[in-house]
């Protein structure tokens, strides 16, 4: 047990230093910081506009959302970079137990994710009078964890892809400005197409949008523990089947090497 929490630390952590080695606060901060306090102004100052839903509708909505740039965008590269970076090989060849390998990826990209949040959430109560009951923060921040746990999950799956894939970037750019329209960020779900609202209510982000929403306006965390809990099994699930799908490449990479070409 010591060496499987040693892996997913330790490991997680050291993996996640050499494959983002690149990133400077000269870059991380109009990225990963500017483009979602950014977005957040947009997207409530054009509903405030429009005269469609309250503030604090957008305000919650784009800032559990921007935590997707980090943990669909960041895992999606945890995962996918060993191949391109040509240090795939090596580690599959490790006696490392698996499953803390390919979780332990998963725990830097989550801790920036609720970091991106934490901040919009902040920028959202400096520049625009966000307001929460001071009873309800505790709530919120165990559904944004929840969430964001959800969004890395999917990251997962989608790094998983990348490892047999071309260019996976293309879809977890993709997959972040559906998840943008799908999910009820901006939009609420009853307003969208049947058959976008039902693809939304499989993705992460939605349930748990609609829980901070909820609690933000004063609801207690028991009201929305359906939405919670939903949220975390989408987690669980896409989690799951990303490790699977890893598991699967290692073996068929083991009889015709179809992860060495890149």
């Amino acid at each position: 047990m010591t060496n499987w929490l040693r892996v997913f630390f330790v490991g997680g952590v050291i993996a996640y230093r050499g494959l983002f080695n690149w990133i400077r606060p000269a870059m991380y901060i109009p990225t990963m910081l500017g483009s979602p306090l950014f977005q957040l102004i947009f997207f409530t100052k054009l509903g405030q506009y429009a005269h469609a839903q309250s503030r604090d509708f957008y305000i919650v909505g784009n800032s559990v959302q921007v935590c997707a740039m980090s943990s669909v965008y960041g895992m999606t590269m945890s995962v996918a970079n060993e191949r391109q970076f040509g240090t795939l090989g090596p580690l599959l060849a490790s006696p490392a137990n698996r499953a803390a390998v390919f979780l332990g990826r998963g725990l830097p990209v989550l801790m920036n994710g609720l970091l991106v949040s934490v901040f919009t959430f902040a920028a959202g109560a400096l520049f625009l009078g966000f307001r929460p009951g001071l009873a309800s923060v505790p709530a919120l921040a165990a559904i944004v964890l929840v969430t964001v746990t959800s969004c890395t999950g999917f990251g997962m799956l989608l790094g998983s892809v990348g490892l047999r894939a071309k260019d996976v970037f293309f879809a977890a750019n993709l997959a972040y400005v559906l998840m943008l329209l799908f999910c009820g960020v901006n939009i609420p779900l009853d307003v969208l197409p049947g058959w976008m609202s039902l693809v939304g209510r499989c993705l992460p982000l939605t349930h748990g949008i609609a829980a901070a929403r909820e609690v933000a306006a004063g609801a207690p965390l028991s009201q929305v523990a359906g939405l919670v809990w939903t949220e975390a099994g989408i987690a669980v699930a896409y989690a799951a089947a990303g490790f699977v799908f890893f598991r699967y490449l290692e073996r068929a990479s083991r009889r015709s090497a179809v992860l060495d070409a890149y």
